[in-house]
């Protein structure tokens, strides 16, 4: 028989030791809007100042019905860098910020003070106020948009209801030819497209859609190769050693080929943070420049020209797409649109304000014409002269020359203040060699008739 075992005897003095239930693991922490963290940016891997711009719910509350901040996908604006860096992330990639210093630093980075001119000044001297006009006048210079303050009470309501839409890009991947880009800004596409994680473009009619799928469909059906309108210039050879592919310029009239500009404002805003986007095109012409080959004409980037610019314009909006920077079609474009000018026997200078990379595009096209110029121009020139060869404003040119030491202030009126030696150092730190040109006799293009009626603003 065989010896059931009793039960088991706890040794005399032993205490009997009861099991700690399981701890229910804290709640991540919530992030609010406006809140200032640490964040690991995707774009280095290191932690930088950032503000929660908006969350969103992923998940659920956790079993007790409390919220978990782990439940949310946070979108955050890096306070040391332009908006285009903004991204979603997981709860993981934030930490709070509680050292007081570290929230002194946040709140200077979040309301940078204005830029104030001020005398050297010693003992009992007083800082020079920015005056109304004085502040006016260095946006002009600096092509800076206006500050809040210098807008009236219904252009800051518009302003506000801007910033408040557009804080959030919507669309956050595009695929384009045989690139696939990230997006940097929000762009106002139709309801149905507006809140797809990615979409599909045709590069060639710019049709967009919402799957590769489609995309592959439409591809089979679609017989265009290149933009619209007309080819008002074909290069023979690439636009430089740096470059495979000869170019194209195509002129595009918004009234003409609508739906194709509209496309192109919408794509181009998902890499612009201008105020506004209008699918009112009619009254600007698109300069569309693509790299040739032999599948078709694969766009590089464009830029508008209002048909009739009281002010002078000759250019109201310019894109070089992310797959094509820094490679100098940035100015290539810049340049076409001072060719055009030329042959309309006009100065002409862009829109302002310029976004930050159109005036660092600018800027460099300005000082590397004007420098070519003076090196290579025989006899004396005035900056009138200068302006006249160039078809640069002459603003723009004494600003940029200012920037060089190379002109002056003399009985009331600037003068060139020039020498060889000066004009080649400043060469040897621009590189002019390495810069595309347009070849000006391949343009096929003559100016426009003005229209009757005056044009509407952009």
């Amino acid at each position: 028989m065989v010896a059931t075992p009793g039960p088991v005897q706890r040794p005399e003095g032993l205490a009997e030791v009861e099991e700690e239930p399981p701890k229910t693991p804290e709640p991540k922490r919530v992030y609010e809007a406006g809140t200032q963290v640490s964040c690991k940016a995707s774009f280095d891997g290191q932690n930088h100042p950032a503000e929660v711009v908006d969350r969103r719910r992923v998940g659920r509350t956790d079993t007790a019905g409390a919220d978990d901040g782990g439940a949310y996908l946070y979108y955050v604006h890096y306070l040391e860098y332009n908006k285009r860096l903004d991204e979603w992330v997981e709860h993981g990639r934030l930490s709070p910020i509680t050292s007081p210093a570290e929230l002194k630093k946040c709140d200077s980075l979040r309301s940078p003070s204005v830029l104030s001119p001020r005398h050297d000044a010693g003992p009992g001297q007083l800082e020079r106020k920015v005056t109304r006009n004085l502040k006016r006048r260095y946006d002009e210079i600096h092509h800076t948009a206006p500050a809040v303050e210098d807008l009236t009470p219904a252009e800051r309501t518009l302003e506000k209801e801007h910033e408040e839409k557009t804080k959030v890009k919507n669309i956050q991947m595009i695929e384009l030819g045989k690139y696939e880009l990230d997006t940097w800004y929000y762009s106002p596409f139709p309801d149905e497209y507006a809140s797809a994680f990615k979409l599909f473009f045709c590069e060639y009619c710019l049709k967009y859609m919402h799957s590769k799928k489609t995309l592959v469909k439409h591809m089979h059906k679609c017989q265009a190769r290149k933009p619209p309108g007309r080819e008002i210039y074909a290069s023979t050879r690439p636009p430089s050693v740096r470059h495979k592919n000869p170019v194209c310029f195509h002129e595009i009239d918004g009234a003409k080929d609508k739906r194709y500009c509209q496309s192109l404002c919408l794509l181009s805003k998902l890499f612009l943070d201008h105020k506004t986007c209008y699918y009112d095109v009619e009254h600007f012409w698109f300069y569309v420049l693509t790299e040739r080959d032999v599948q078709g004409h694969h766009i590089v980037g464009y830029f508008s020209k209002e048909k009739n610019s009281q002010e002078g314009f000759n250019l109201a909006c310019i894109l070089t797409l992310p797959s094509y920077q820094r490679k100098g079609y940035g100015k290539l474009l810049i340049a076409f649109s001072y060719e055009l000018s030329k042959l309309e026997g006009k100065v002409g200078t862009p829109e302002r304000p310029l976004s930050d990379l159109g005036l660092v595009s600018y800027r460099s096209y300005w000082t590397r014409v004007l420098l070519g110029l003076l090196r290579d121009y025989k006899g004396s020139l005035s900056i009138k002269d200068l302006s006249t060869l160039t078809a640069i404003r002459t603003e723009d040119i004494v600003q940029t020359l200012q920037t060089l030491n190379l002109v002056k202030y003399y009985k009331g009126q600037h003068i060139l203040n020039v020498t060889q030696r000066a004009v080649e150092e400043h060469l040897k730190v621009h590189k002019l060699s390495r810069d595309v040109a347009i070849d000006s006799s391949r343009i096929t293009w003559k100016p426009h008739a003005a229209p009757n009626s005056s044009s509407k603003k952009k």
